[in-house]
């Protein structure tokens, strides 16, 4: 049935937050400062290896510096941490509920795994890739929610939107979303989850939520130049 595999893997993030909030207070400061750096060099790894499968370079940077200007244009990131901001007040106390919403939708909404699965899923296959990304994301809700608090279970509101709309677009979009096109938005994804993870480890905090709609601009670079 259609949009299985996006029900399960919100779900997943749901009761891996749970789990997290509840159990976190076991967990030290330091062993939490540990998962996290953990972590952190995982989804580095990940977004590394995305991106560096791209064959259109070009195409890539024409699309973050696109997507740049519209996610600018747009307000993304400030919208993203205003609605944290609006949980952190209704949930006050309940710990970092911004910085928790905006990280942990970033991390699940970005990458291959959620257009892929989400694509395989619209199109009638059974969502394999969803259900693998659901593991993965209620193993990662456990350890952000330990430490962000409970502002990552919400994620899981703007992912269900996200991934469900791709699923829901995707007959339609069949005959543009040819492979080399979905490995190019891959490899810009790549690269926002390689940005993530850089804040994740506290090294440089990047706009992200401005640059998203650079994933969305490669397939019409893709049809104007790729050809050429």
């Amino acid at each position: 049935m259609i949009m299985t595999g996006t029900t399960v893997n919100a779900a997943a993030i749901v009761c891996g937050s749970l789990v997290g909030v509840k159990g976190g207070h076991l967990l030290s400061e330091k062993v939490r400062g540990t998962i996290m750096a953990g972590l952190g060099l995982a989804v580095l790894l990940i977004g590394a290896q995305l991106a560096l499968k791209s064959s259109q370079v070009m195409i890539v940077i024409g699309s973050l510096i696109g997507g740049g200007i519209i996610g600018e244009l747009l307000g993304i990131e400030a919208r993203l941490e205003a609605i944290g901001e609006l949980l952190g007040r209704r949930f006050k106390g309940s710990g970092k509920v911004a910085e928790g919403f905006v990280t942990a939708t970033l991390l699940y909404c970005v990458g291959a795994m959620a257009i892929m699965g989400s694509l395989q899923d619209g199109l009638g296959g059974r969502p394999e890739i969803l259900y693998a990304k659901a593991a993965l994301d209620g193993i990662a809700s456990v350890a952000l929610a330990s430490t962000l608090g409970i502002g990552v279970l919400f994620s899981a509101l703007p992912l269900f939107a996200y991934q469900g709309g791709i699923t829901l677009c995707a007959t339609a979009a069949q005959q543009i979303l040819t492979p080399p096109v979905v490995q190019e938005m891959n490899a810009v994804g790549g690269l926002l989850i390689v940005a993530i993870a850089l804040d994740m480890l506290g090294i440089k905090r990047l706009p992200v939520g401005n640059l998203l709609p650079a994933v969305f601009l490669a397939p019409p670079l893709m049809m104007i130049f790729a050809s050429h």
